[in-house]
């Protein structure tokens, strides 16, 4: 056979290439420029690896941090809705700096009369407000709220100490020096917020038969972080952006009214001093059930209980290792079931509290999606370590804690609900339980980074509904997101934004980066490659403060891809996917050169010799000869069609492009190019497609994979027959 070459790109590459060659030389400038190509590396913006967290994205040789162990006794008085605490703190320094004084948390203070969060909002005056709402903002009236900081003592001996707003300054007698601990106390009280009426992340649901649903977190004066990257952490608390905090060992003595129902973060250590013979016997049970939850406490039995009120009190105790918060629920409405979950062999108890209000949904879905969560989030992190999960009823409540959550979905008072209803109730329950995962063990510092656990948990809570109910849940994230990245870009934050100040908080820091995510496993990683990595992050900054560089560099760590376009256009700017197609080509066989082709092969010669016979692409239907290769197939046939397709991107955000090709005979396959497509231009790249049939359509992004915000460019023809009829004329033989 004969040498030969068939230069496809031979009309519209090569000597395009070389025409642009020559004109860059006589267009030069000498006007330079820094490197913005998308492709280029994060450098620029990610902070430099040390000794602690490395250049790799795990934790570094010298990587420390502090622990904090907590001794409380906890009253609950149903009387005045308050609660009195007095805790005992010990405060290991294990970072190598001498401290000088601690920074406490003080949440409660973001509603105290004095709070400054109602001063930082923007807004005119209401058309409506309740008769409350009206006295406290335009009387003032005082609520109470707020921590009441009774005492802070050393060894008996008043501690200095400085309040200011959410957070408190105890300053220490002498420097605390790297390896020594300090112990302390705070006793304190405050009034407890009703959350309906209040606001607020925890609090009590008051029914309208008198009784009270404690749903109680952020209830105690809590260190804060000190690490390498941030120093103390101790931004103030605005309401919005949540908590960085120190992993420690919790025993809490829980006083409740006698004839409540408590559950908490830990292990319950006094089971018959709190439970009847008949609960301790049914929890027995549920230890060793795995396939349905198992009733602690009845419908019927709660019902009961809510009818009368007991004068006496119980203290439940509970003790928690290895957690970095401490929440508890408490009710006599309670009805209480669980089940077993094999976690590898593990048992861990999925474990829910409802009122009745909260049946017949509550009954037939809470624990099954609690333990759902946890197998499920598991596979694709690490084996869930602590012992139980939570989930807890309340009316308008979404809020995460170790080993517990509050979570809303109340059916209508006849007990019949929507699959809306239905859909949120396990939607929230699925997300608040993967809480679990992130940050309450992969520790990041929810106060700077809001995504890094809001939006981790939220990708992974797509999968784990998907598995609970696959019709229920049925969505389209890279779909779904395009709206809010679509939308008016003076109302949109990078994710990479302090949570305090970003705008439209919920796409910003849940669905944005669940979406970027998603797109990541599912269209650019591929599930295997994707499910490494993450699983490699999230095992190396267990119980440990990761950083957003220690994700990135960890998910390209894992996996060996060049991932810094993908950080820097999805999380470092507000940039949208717009891919489309700009021009279709038809293109011809042929053995006749063009004019610039024969000039080139008089220019470069020996170069031309040495490949042979060729044929060529044109453009010119006049000069083609569709049996131009004939003789070089032996006896296979030519493509009959080939286009030469140029692409646009509009939008900023590069991704891979994805086309889809519909043939004549109604068949059609998807061709994917790398987002390294656009690494030379940024604007247009040009693809030939060939077939020996007859290609109808081009499709761009045929399955909504990469967030397209602008699908009107997407598809040739435009559903306009009469130039599709115009472009079949021009390649029929």
């Amino acid at each position: 056979m004969k040498k030969i070459s068939l230069l496809i790109f031979s009309l519209f590459f090569v000597v395009t290439a070389t025409i642009s060659q020559e004109k860059n030389e006589k267009k030069k400038t000498q006007q330079g420029h820094i490197d913005q190509n998308k492709f280029r590396q994060m450098k620029d913006v990610l902070a430099t690896p040390n000794d602690q967290h490395t250049a790799s994205g795990a934790p570094g040789q010298q990587y420390s941090q502090q622990k904090v162990d907590y001794v409380m006794d906890i009253r609950l008085e149903e009387s005045t809705n308050k609660i009195y605490g007095d805790e005992k703190i010990t405060y290991y320094n294990n970072s190598k700096d001498n401290l000088e004084y601690l920074w406490v948390q003080l949440d409660q203070n973001m509603r105290a009369d004095d709070s400054q969060t109602p001063l930082a909002k923007s807004g005119g005056a209401e058309a409506w407000l309740t008769p409350s709402a009206f006295k406290g903002k335009y009387l003032k009236e005082s609520k109470g709220f707020g921590f009441n900081i009774e005492k802070v003592e050393s060894n008996g001996r008043p501690l200095s100490h400085f309040i200011n707003r959410t957070m408190m300054r105890v300053n220490l007698p002498k420097a605390l020096a790297p390896g020594e601990n300090f112990k302390f106390s705070i006793k304190w009280n405050y009034k407890i917020n009703d959350i309906n009426l209040d606001g607020g992340r925890s609090g009590l649901e008051t029914f309208p038969d008198g009784n009270n649903n404690y749903t109680i977190a952020q209830f105690f004066p809590r260190l804060a972080v000190y690490n390498n990257v941030e120093g103390w952490q101790n931004m103030q608390f605005w309401g919005r952006s949540e908590w960085a905090l120190e992993f420690g060992d919790y025993e809490v003595n829980l006083t409740v009214p006698a004839d409540h129902i408590v559950d908490a973060t830990g292990v319950l250590q006094n089971e018959k001093d709190v439970l009847t013979k008949t609960q301790r016997n049914r929890w027995a049970t549920a230890r060793k059930t795995f396939d349905k939850p198992v009733m602690i406490v009845t419908q019927k039995e709660a019902e009961k209980a809510e009818k009368v009120r007991a004068t006496g009190t119980k203290t439940w105790k509970f003790k928690a290792e290895k957690v970095r918060d401490f929440a508890f629920a408490s009710s006599r409405k309670y009805i209480w079931d669980a089940m077993a979950t094999n976690i590898n062999g593990k048992t861990v108890m999925a474990v829910s509290l409802y009122p009745k209000e909260g049946n017949p949904l509550w009954e037939e879905h809470s624990t099954r999606a609690v333990a759902t969560t946890l197998i499920e989030y598991s596979k694709l992190t690490f084996d869930y370590p602590y012992p139980k999960a939570i989930s807890v009823h309340s009316e308008r409540q979404g809020m995460e804690y170790p080993m517990i959550c509050f979570n809303y979905g109340r059916p209508n008072a006849d007990g019949t609900y929507s699959d809306r209803t239905k859909k949120g109730m396990l939607g929230v329950i699925i997300h608040e339980i993967g809480h679990n995962f992130f940050p309450m063990i992969v520790n990041s510092d929810e106060r700077q980074w809001t995504w890094m656990d809001e939006g981790l948990n939220s990708f992974v809570e797509i999968l784990a509904e998907d598995v609970y109910d696959a019709e229920l849940f049925a969505s389209n994230p890279a779909k779904d997101i395009t709206r809010y990245m679509g939308g008016d870009q003076s109302n949109i934050s990078p994710i990479m934004s302090q949570g305090d100040y970003v705008k439209q908080f919920g796409p910003n820091a849940y669905t944005k980066p669940a979406a970027a995510l998603y797109i990541l496993r599912k269209t650019i990683m591929g599930p295997e490659l994707f499910d490494h990595a993450f699983r490699t992050y999230s095992q190396r900054w267990m119980f440990k403060h990761p950083t957003p560089e220690d994700f990135f560099r960890s998910m390209e760590d894992a996996s060996g891809m060049d991932l810094d376009w993908f950080w820097r256009g999805w999380f470092y700017t507000t940039d949208v996917t717009d891919i489309g197609i700009k021009e279709v080509k038809p293109l011809y066989l042929t053995d006749k050169p063009s004019e610039r082709v024969v000039k080139l092969k008089t220019q470069y010669k020996q170069y031309f010799d040495s490949l042979g016979d060729l044929v060529f692409i044109t453009d010119k239907k006049e000069d083609a000869n569709p049996k131009a290769m004939d003789q070089y197939l032996d006896g296979k046939k030519a493509p009959g069609y080939i286009y030469s397709v140029e692409f646009e991107k509009p939008g900023g955000l590069v991704m891979p492009l994805i086309v889809e090709l519909t043939y004549a005979d109604g068949t059609s396959e998807k061709q994917t190019f790398p987002s390294q497509i656009w690494m030379k231009d940024d604007n247009t790249v040009k693809r030939v497609f060939s077939s020996t049939q007859e290609i109808k359509s081009f499709k761009v992004d045929p399955d909504f994979e990469t967030a397209d915000v602008d699908v009107s460019n997407n598809s040739w023809p435009k559903n306009e027959d009469n130039k599709f009829d115009e472009f079949k004329a021009q390649v029929k033989n």
